[in-house]
């Protein structure tokens, strides 16, 4: 089951006093993926037979299904196979007992739950049932009729494990050519799935057998490579070679520079170095990517003066390939980051020089003009910025052109009618925006009253019932079923189709407690409502007060702003409970297993499980901790949220080269992208949030100044 705890609708669910037979702690469980959580299914199943209680079918299903999800498949099959349920469950009921007798080993039983499945189902369950029964079909010896679902399920949402039952159901149907597809889709498009060795050798006894190409031996190994397969990425190397495909110098520099990348992911610097000298041997194109290949590991090593060399060398050798642009742009930024202004203002000259038609203009725009406002050149500054923003009127980056042509105006000598104008025009054509933020303060700082970013407060719509188009998920959620549940809310908001739709489901959705979805909604549709027209009920969706009790709580436990534990939730969750990042951050925090460990220890309290980081109260209660810990020894939001996104050390080895900057530069040279970025919207976030709800924020202001963080302190 995938995760999602449910918790705005579970909240619903136990407010109902009683009507769930599910006791609140097996909920709780369930949402948590806790070990127990099986045992108390059935220890309520057990009460509720006991009692004769009309829910005792409904109760059976959670049962079920988590016995199902920890492979006793023979209890789940005798909890499931008896039990009667309400209609809305019914298809869901049908569904598992499809599951619960295909894995028994019995797939005719299965086809024809999941039939039943497939004809009451929401358009959520449709899918899912249908892709099984034609699984289930196909495994009790029906392909022929397995194949209409097969067909359906396998285009609508093509996987390795569809295309490959397809396939089956295909050659059943004496469609060859079909089969045939179906097989070198898997093992092309999906090389490090089991299927792909199973379709390479099915395709192999096909006569004529199937031989790869060059480009579809590459294909294969460039997936494998992505995939993290490294080692097999050398494998299927190694077969085109021994196929004798790679024949002329081209075909061998495009091997070349595969292999040296997949030597680098092994470790083998020696062989990639070997392998990119051939691969630079090759033609223009494989050349250019292999020494692109050889910068890039220079800038990862913090090589940055021979990576600069590298990549100068780069856009020089080959200026008319794809990569000349890139190598372009670190020019230019390398110059930057090393405080070579001058030098960065030629590079960025040039760079929009030599590639007028790249996506990246606008960006070299910026650093151009940020190059001449730390040399103090602030007329050419704006003329660079003021280029920028009527050129690329729609950029992101038109904000910040637009407060730093201000900012130098001000650094000029500028007076207060000449710049006010200005810092009011970003307020008003960017209210959400970091920029709009410091355009405040320097109103303030002129004695100037900033216009309001928004002249209403968010504004809930208020309403009692659950709509009917989210009854389904309540129930779900009642049953346990969180997963489906997740995907029945998802289904319903991806047929959204106009903004009075969009507004009005969004505040259904928060009046059930479903921040994350109501926020992903209104990041959808509502966006030129919110931040063009400013409607307060658009704004709500947008910056609602998520898990309220339970952050106001906590940050007043640890001294820290609930403003500022919502800005870092909506930029690091959106206010999803169920997000997990690549690097295992886990719930609306983002806590990683190893930090929470390291809080846990500092609160004396047990270790929590990974699954329990999913727990928004849990969550909320670290990220509190963390960022009051932070706070303590940053003194100041940004910094804070800098050290949240990159760590504590970094963010003091940044203070100690840059500190001596204001604010606003400081943040600008901040050397990472992510966190540059990371600290801006968090920023934003955070005064919005306290003009909207803080009850005194006439007083709150944004310290410009970068102060000095103390030696001790958190640095995990």
């Amino acid at each position: 089951m995938r995760r999602w705890t449910g918790a705005g609708l579970l909240t619903v669910v136990l407010s109902a006093g009683g009507a769930w037979a599910q006791s609140p702690e097996t909920l709780e469980a369930v949402r948590l993926h806790r070990a127990e959580a099986r045992t108390l299914a059935r220890q309520d199943l057990q009460s509720c037979m006991s009692r004769k209680c009309p829910d005792a079918g409904r109760i059976a299903l959670l049962a079920g299904t988590l016995a199902l999800a920890e492979g006793d498949v023979a209890e789940a099959r005798t909890l499931l196979t008896g039990a009667t349920v309400a209609e809305p469950l019914q298809p869901y009921l049908a569904y598992y007992q499809g599951q619960a007798h295909f894995y028994a080993g019995d797939a005719a039983a299965a086809a024809e739950a999941f039939a039943r499945a497939v004809e009451k189902a929401s358009p959520a369950l449709t899918s899912r049932a249908r892709a099984r029964l034609g699984e289930s079909l196909l495994a009790a010896g029906k392909a022929k009729e397995a194949a209409p679902a097969l067909e359906t399920a396998a285009t609508e949402e093509p996987s390795a494990e569809l295309l490959y039952q397809r396939a089956q159901a295909r050659r059943a149907t004496g469609n060859a050519a079909g089969e045939r597809e179906d097989l070198k889709a898997v093992a092309l498009r999906y090389p490090a799935h089991p299927y792909a060795d199973e379709a390479l050798a099915k395709l192999g006894a096909q006569k004529p057998a199937l031989k790869l190409t060059l480009a579809e031996h590459l294909q294969r190994a460039r997936g494998l490579l992505d995939a993290g397969e490294a080692k097999r990425t050398l494998e299927e190397l190694e077969k085109a070679e021994a196929a004798k495909l790679a024949r002329t110098k081209q075909d061998k520099a495009q091997v070349a520079l595969v292999r040296a990348q997949a030597f680098y992911a092994t470790g083998k610097r020696e062989e990639a170095e070997q392998a990119l000298a051939v691969a630079r041997q090759g033609p223009s194109a494989v050349a250019a990517e292999a020494a692109y290949v050889t910068a890039r590991r220079a800038l990862k090593s913090d090589e940055n003066a021979k990576a600069r060399e590298l990549m100068a060398a780069v856009e020089k050798t080959w200026p008319k390939e794809n990569v000349a642009d890139e190598a372009g742009f670190y020019v230019g930024w390398l110059d930057l980051q090393g405080g070579r202004f001058e030098e960065a203002v030629k590079s960025f000259t040039a760079f929009d020089q030599r590639h007028a038609g790249s996506r990246k203009r606008d960006e070299a725009m910026w650093y151009r003009a940020l190059a001449h406002i730390r040399l103090e050149q602030y007329g050419k500054a704006r003329e660079v910025l003021n280029t920028l923003a009527d050129t690329f009127s729609r950029s992101s980056l038109v904000p910040q052109a637009r407060y730093w042509a201000a900012r130098s105006q001000e650094l000029e000598g500028a007076k207060a009618d000449v710049t006010g104008p200005a810092y009011e025009a970003v307020i008003t054509t960017a209210p959400n925006s970091y920029y709009a933020l410091l355009a405040t303060e320097r109103l303030r700082e002129l004695g100037r009253q900033p216009p309001p970013a928004f002249p209403e407060t968010p504004k809930q719509l208020e309403s009692g019932e659950v709509p009917p188009e989210l009854k389904l998920a309540v129930a779900l959620t009642g049953a346990g079923l969180f997963s489906d549940a997740a995907e029945e809310v998802q289904a319903r908001t991806s047929r959204i189709r106009n903004q009075e739709q969009a507004l009005a489901f969004a505040h259904a959705l928060l009046r059930l407690g479903e921040y994350g979805h109501a926020h992903a909604v209104a990041a959808r549709h509502l966006w030129g409502r919110a931040f063009g027209a400013r409607v307060p009920e658009a704004l709500a969706a947008f910056y609602p007060r998520a898990f309220a009790n339970a952050v106001e709580s906590e940050a007043t436990r640890y001294q820290v702003s609930p403003f500022l534990v919502w800005a870092i939730m909506r930029r690091e969750s959106a206010f999803r409970p169920e997000v997990a990042s690549a690097a295992d951050a886990r719930g609306l925090m983002q806590v990683i297993p190893p930090t929470a460990r390291a809080i846990a220890k500092k609160l004396s309290e047990p270790e929590p499980a990974p699954a329990e980081l999913f727990s928004p109260s849990l969550s909320i209660r670290y990220g509190a901790w963390y960022l009051a810990q932070l706070m303590k020894r940053f003194s100041h939001p940004a910094l804070a949220a800098a050290a949240y996104n990159a760590g504590p050390d970094a963010a003091v080895k940044w203070v100690k080269e840059k500190g001596a900057l204001p604010l606003d530069l400081f943040v600008e040279e901040i050397p990472f992208r992510e966190t540059r970025g990371y600290v801006k919207q968090v920023l934003a976030d955070l005064y919005l949030y306290q003009s909207f709800y803080g009850k005194e924020a006439a007083t709150q202001r944004l310290s410009l100044t970068v102060p000095s963080p103390a030696t001790e302190g958190v640095s995990f």
